[in-house]
């Protein structure tokens, strides 16, 4: 049934939203010169899918978890994307063709090994990756790997519709503070 949702909310949020976020990739222009970030990440079964969002770090940024990256790396625009969670629009489009889910754990890097092994013996790899959880919402990032693999496994054994209408809620409301950077 979240599939359902997922395509009705990422269809109709990617045509009322698309005048914002041409003005955002404009500026994105004018900030990095290279609006639109895509990295590889882990998707459900742990296959790669590609990850679509607004650049909020310097281009030549090394591609490490944002807890790994320095705060000296995010341009002025990208604070205030990240801030006010605009960075994640594109990322609709993933929603949209079934990479991920609104609701779900966050995606990680390949090289993010300890939090794909805590994830894998939690079976949270069985679930498409999501925008937002449990984890997001309660401002644990992948700075600890296995409390919010925990997290992640817990979302997903009580995950109702319900649940996942909360989640998105908490969100575009302000819980959790995004990926934390050093």
């Amino acid at each position: 049934m979240t599939r359902f949702f997922d395509f009705i909310f990422s269809f109709f949020g990617l045509l009322c939203l698309w005048p914002i976020m041409l003005i955002l990739f404009i500026i994105g222009l004018f900030d990095t010169g290279k609006p639109i970030f895509v990295q590889e990440r882990v998707g459900k079964n742990k296959k790669p899918f590609k990850l679509i969002k607004f650049r909020t770090m310097d281009v030549n940024t090394k591609s490490v978890a944002s807890h790994l990256a320095s705060t000296a790396q995010i341009t002025k625009f990208g604070a205030f994307l990240r801030k006010s969670k605009l960075d994640e629009l594109p990322q609709l489009i993933n929603v949209l063709v079934g990479d991920m889910s609104l609701v779900g754990a966050r995606p990680c890097l390949f090289n993010q090994t300890e939090l794909i092994a805590e994830r894998e013996k939690r079976g949270v790899f069985n679930h498409l990756p999501g925008i937002t959880g449990l984890g997001q919402v309660n401002n644990i990032d992948m700075s600890t790997p296995k409390k919010l693999a925990e997290y992640d496994a817990k979302m997903y054994q009580t995950l109702t519709i319900v649940g996942y209408f909360k989640y998105i809620l908490a969100t575009v409301t302000g819980s959790g503070q995004g990926d934390a950077v050093k």
